[in-house]
């Protein structure tokens, strides 16, 4: 039997139907897997893919240019092995494609880590020659400029605002002539004032008050970069009586309004003056608002500003009401109902009111702007305390429906938390002791923000920002001409990419106020504005700190948020330090042995000490987060004078009656930073909808 069989394989009519068989399945075989390559090729190379995904393109694709994007990505990944990097990138300089001129770029500086000084300097040469008009030639001009002195010259004058030019300017030597010191100053008084270096160079040019050798047009920048520096009296001693230009009295008066109060005095006089040489400007209309901005205005200064000047500021008008103590405004909140000075002083009028006790007035003031002429911060401000001032009245039926509303549409916040509480949910966890330690594990470094793409308008940043190269989109961002007024949105791709180069400080900022400008933005803006806000910096960090402190890493990140903007290096001017901005008695106090500046400074033991340290204040205050984030910032003692029974009956009143106005802001901050990172995990807190535009 066996032969049989063995014979009746071997025959024609039993091979041709198994070869055609064999045929036809290989042929699907080919199809399936060929389809499936297809596909891969159209996946984009993002940051969300592993090291092992990145190797499998990096290796099997057949699209060369997915190829040299996957080197690039696993390149900016393997910083802390330049072998690997320069491995990655050789050969990837290929094509006439922008991304060459940034491999090239990223060949070179791996090679200089490398100490391989002829391939770099090769590579910066090729660079330079094959694109000498990408923004990558920049770093080419500043590399090679040592050896070719003429490459710096044509760096600042082709590059100005990149920072490879910014740091050639800033890098002179001490003893430089100074010809050299004033054509670097002015250079970054133009360019980057904000430069590191940059101050002493501004000061230095200005020839140590005397200034000898400026035009008059060099001087008013130099001394408009310093006035935006803070240092107004440097700004006016570079003067010298030279004549100002309405943009740069602006920027000197504003500078002198935060000085001493001699400077105040002349900040006001430049400030009036700008306004009467000049009433129909732009100038004229931000300087009447400097000075129509204290809670208490002066009188006679707004008196000083000319007639059609006062009639066509919204600032005056606001300025006129609180002089007035609130008589007319009504007629200004709605005259300029999407004005700024609008929206503060209907805060103003109506937080005096619901201080007071007048839910009625307070209702009125609340209801004059609508609710969709206001940014997303203060319309959530205003829906809270429109909703309690309808429940102080007894329609208990329309505050929950304000509130709801309120939750509904906004990301997760103070008020929206506060909203939450009033329609009885709301409730924090513990924030201390044993039970925390589980919740940690749901906030693990694996759980960071998903990668967005930065949709900025140009195809090459948002590929180096798709392929996880940070620096290299800042900087081709930074390169284009500064607007002296950038828009929400512009404010809004700065701070993204701001917080791509880990500045938390700057970014943030930049993003607040985007959100203070953003009136009725989309539902996916208003989402991706949230989440930006909201990041998790040194996670494993905070973790660490969290568990062996025993404190909720939600509170330490809300509290980071707030102090430092998770900027270790950041010091106060009243002396607190680092991360959660610990003053070195404080800290001395809870580490148990005194602690210099640099030790304050190590972001692991900032952050242990500080969590230490709200520790034994919630412990003090049994674990209540309203005295504990008030005493963070103002003192146990403070927040001890200040406890009442209104603090049980509507916590929210009682903020608003904290006497110092920092404290007050900081508190409500702090918890509203709380309620967001204890809910951004599951991306909104139980009411935000979910976006279709």
């Amino acid at each position: 039997m066996p032969a049989v069989f063995s014979h009746g394989l071997n025959t024609p009519e039993t091979r041709g139907p198994l070869l055609l068989g064999g045929t036809t399945l290989l042929t699907v075989l080919a199809i399936l897997g060929g389809r499936a390559l297809l596909l891969s090729q159209h996946n984009p190379i993002t940051p969300e893919l592993s090291d092992a995904q990145l190797w499998t393109h990096y290796r099997w694709s057949t699209n060369p240019e997915q190829r040299r994007e996957a080197a690039l990505m696993l390149g900016s990944r393997s910083s802390d092995s330049p072998q690997r990097r320069r491995h990655l990138l050789t050969g990837q300089g290929w094509g006439p494609a922008p991304m060459a001129a940034v491999a090239l770029k990223q060949q070179a500086l791996a090679a200089k880590t490398l100490g391989r000084d002829q391939e770099e300097q090769q590579h910066w040469r090729d660079l330079l020659q094959r694109f000498p008009s990408s923004v990558a030639s920049a770093d080419a001009r500043y590399h090679l400029a040592d050896r070719q002195p003429q490459l710096r010259e044509e760096l600042l004058s082709l590059q100005p605002a990149h920072p490879a030019a910014l740091a050639a300017a800033a890098e002179i030597p001490d003893d430089a002539e100074q010809a050299l010191v004033q054509a670097s100053a002015i250079h970054l008084a133009r360019w980057g004032a904000t430069w590191p270096g940059a101050e002493r160079l501004l000061r230095q040019a200005c020839g140590a008050i005397t200034g000898q050798g400026l035009q008059q047009q060099q001087r008013l920048q130099l001394a408009a970069s310093l006035a935006e520096l803070g240092d107004g009296r440097s700004a006016e001693l570079c003067l010298q009586g030279t004549p100002l230009a309405p943009s740069k009295a602006l920027a000197i008066g504003r500078t002198l309004l935060r000085a001493n109060k001699d400077q105040q005095q002349r900040g006001e006089a430049m400030l009036v003056q700008l306004a009467k040489d000049d009433p129909d400007s732009k100038e004229a209309l931000e300087s009447a608002a400097l000075l129509s901005e204290p809670l208490r205005p002066k009188r006679a200064l707004i008196d000083a500003l000319p007639e059609s000047l006062q009639k066509r500021s919204a600032d005056v008008a606001a300025a006129r009401v609180r002089l007035a103590g609130g008589e007319g405004g009504l007629v200004v909140l709605q005259g300029w109902p999407g004005h700024p000075a609008s929206w503060q002083l209907q805060w103003d009028l109506a937080r005096e009111a619901l201080l007071s006790g007048q839910w009625e007035l307070a209702r009125t003031w609340f209801a004059a702007i609508p609710t969709e002429q206001l940014p997303d911060p203060l319309r959530a401000r205003q829906q809270f305390w429109l909703g309690m001032s309808m429940d102080k009245l007894g329609d208990d039926k329309e505050a929950r429906r304000i509130w709801q509303t309120l939750i509904r549409e906004q990301p997760p916040s103070y008020y929206t938390w506060r909203a939450q509480a009033r329609l009885g949910s709301g409730q924090l966890p513990v924030l201390s002791g044993d039970e925390i330690i589980n919740a940690t594990e749901t906030v693990r470094p694996n759980s960071a923000l998903t990668w967005t793409p930065l949709n900025s308008g140009s195809a090459l940043i948002d590929q180096l920002w798709r392929l996880g190269l940070n620096q290299e989109a800042w900087e081709t961002w930074r390169s284009d001409a500064r607007q002296a007024d950038p828009s929400p949105q512009q404010l809004l791709l700065e701070g993204r990419l701001r917080l791509g180069m880990n500045d938390y400080w700057t970014g943030l900022s930049r993003l607040w106020r985007a959100s203070l400008r953003l009136v009725s933005p989309t539902c996916n803006t208003r989402q991706l504005l949230h989440k930006s806000l909201h990041p998790k910096p040194l996670l494993p960090l905070f973790v660490a700190a969290s568990e062996q402190e025993k404190v909720r890493l939600e509170l330490l990140l809300a509290v980071a948020r707030q102090e430092s903007r998770f900027s270790p290096g950041v010091a106060s001017p009243v002396g607190a330090v680092g991360l959660l901005q610990l003053m070195p008695t404080t800290a001395a106090e809870v580490a148990g042995a005194k602690l210099s500046g640099d030790e304050l400074r190590e972001p692991q033991r900032n952050a242990t000490l500080g969590a230490r340290y709200l520790e034994g204040l919630l412990n003090r205050w049994q674990g209540n987060p309203w005295l504990t984030v008030a005493s963070y910032n103002a003192g146990p003692g403070a927040a001890e004078s200040w406890v009442s029974a209104e603090l049980d009956e509507d916590p929210e009143l009682w903020v608003e009656r904290i006497p110092y106005p920092e404290t007050r802001l900081y508190t409500k901050k702090v918890l509203g930073n709380l309620w967001a990172y204890l809910n951004n995990n599951s991306g909104h807190d139980g009411g935000t909808d979910r976006c279709t535009d």
